[in-house]
């Protein structure tokens, strides 16, 4: 099972563990060391600790260079929406790490693999196990595929107003007309999204999508900001 997480982890991120013991450990809850006693095995929660504090400072830093007009109540609610276990839980799965978790029977039996608690963990103590291994700069360009993108996809826009923060930067000046239009309205009923295009004074600046049409209006102005930024 280890080796197949290997092979994951070369492929999919280009992580090449050093030490296969701190995988190993990372991977493995309590309830399989508990049924394999006489292997001398260990399990994740120390290496989790630390994970949790490594993910902390590697997206309070993201987030504050990132941002650097948001103010500080702002920025810890969305540092509280990116960090928090549901966030981790569902990064968890996207890496595939559900399925490399070594648990005892009755745990499995349970669904385990599934719970969003021990997924939430296993992400933690698979970063803690990279930063032990390779450094903050290997866990800085893991996050950099698989959580900071989720930023622009607007995963985390239901906690940053990006209509009134792109306002107040275009009406700087004087009033501007912005109008978000709806331009397309895609897929069944329960996997709906909307793509809206942001118009300013007549002019075309961005286009969002969304699952809804007021989360697509925020990815929409989200883009437009970026744009903005990096033109100064």
């Amino acid at each position: 099972m280890i080796k197949a997480l290997e092979d994951d982890l070369a492929q999919n991120f280009n992580i090449h563990f050093n030490n296969h013991d701190l995988l190993d450990e990372a991977f493995t809850q309590a309830s399989y060391v508990n049924e394999h006693p006489n292997q001398g095995l260990k399990f994740y929660e120390r290496i989790e600790f630390l994970g949790d504090a490594v993910l902390q400072i590697v997206v309070s830093e993201y987030l504050f260079k990132r941002y650097p007009e948001m103010p500080q109540g702002k920025l810890t609610r969305l540092r509280a929406a990116m960090v928090k276990e549901d966030s981790f839980s569902d990064f968890a799965k996207e890496c595939h790490f559900d399925r490399y978790i070594r648990l005892g029977k009755g745990e499995e039996l349970s669904g385990a693999r599934q719970r969003s608690s021990l997924l939430c963990d296993i992400f933690e103590s698979f970063t803690g196990a990279l930063y032990l291994d390779q450094g903050r700069d290997a866990v800085e360009e893991f996050v950099q595929k698989v959580i900071f993108p989720k930023l622009d996809e607007g995963r985390f826009d239901h906690v940053i107003d990006h209509k009134s923060e792109l306002q107040e930067v275009l009406q700087v000046h004087g009033d501007v007309d912005i109008d978000y239009q709806l331009i397309a309205e895609t897929g069944g009923e329960n996997d709906r999204v909307f793509e809206v295009e942001l118009i300013a004074d007549g002019k075309k600046l961005s286009r969002g999508k969304g699952t809804s049409k007021k989360l697509a209006e925020q990815n929409a102005a989200n883009k437009a900001l970026q744009q903005i930024k990096s033109k100064k």
